[in-house]
Order: structure tokens, then sequence, then C-alpha cells
């Protein structure tokens, strides 16, 4: 019998620097990579965590937190129409204001990510 490794989603809506959600979802996914395979969705403000250049003074660098996801392996993907209603643009899916790793793709993604998830985290404000 072949091994599967179980797969956990997270779904995001809050922006950056609005609550803690992020920062929680950086700490649960880092830990789950570990193990799991593990999928980012952002939708609605959460379409604002990947923004290249953030220099927070108080807080820690949401956007770098979720580089580093990304470059564990981490899947994120952001909602194209809360992406485009909020000044994103993507050529197939690479937005150049996004960190790398990032896609701006689709809500069927969102659907095959639950789908196929083990588990699924929704954390909203």
């Amino acid at each position: 019998m072949a091994f599967r490794m179980k797969t956990l989603t997270i779904v995001l809506t809050d922006g950056p620097y609005i609550n803690q959600n992020a920062e929680i979802a950086h700490r649960i996914a880092r830990a789950a990579l570990e193990r799991y395979r593990v999928n980012i969705f952002l939708y609605l403000d959460a379409v604002h965590i990947p923004k290249r250049g953030q220099s927070p003074v108080q807080f820690m660098n949401i956007g770098s937190l979720f580089q580093e996801l990304a470059s564990m392996g981490a899947t994120i993907r952001a909602c194209p129409r809360c992406a485009s209603s909020r000044g994103y643009t993507s050529d197939n899916g690479v937005c150049p204001e996004y960190i790398e790793g990032v896609l701006i793709t689709s809500l069927y993604d969102l659907e095959r990510m639950i789908r196929e998830s083990d588990k699924v985290i929704s954390l909203t404000g």
C-alpha cells in the first residue's frame, strides 16, 4: 500500500496587520509542513498578505513569513476576483506585486484544495 501524505488547507480572509490570523496561519503551516502538504488560500482582504515590499515597524513582516512558507513547499493561491478588486493583476497567475511562489488562480482551486484535504482550517475575523 502506497503512503499518501496528508493535506492541510488553511483559508484566510483578513488582511495583514488587522489581527493575528496571518501569523497564526504561518505558525500552523510551518509546523504542519514537517508532516503534511499545506495549501493556503487567500480570500477577500487576505490577498494583501503576499504583497512585496512590506516594511512594518512594530509587527512581524507577514510577506516575509509567507515567502518562507512558499519556499518550504506550501502551495499559496489567491482569489482572482478579490485580487483584481484590490488592484493586483497577473499574467498567467503571476502577480509582479506578490512575493515569489504565490499565484492568483481560481476559486476552483479552493474547491479542489478543500476536496483533497484531510483537514481544513478557516481563519476569519
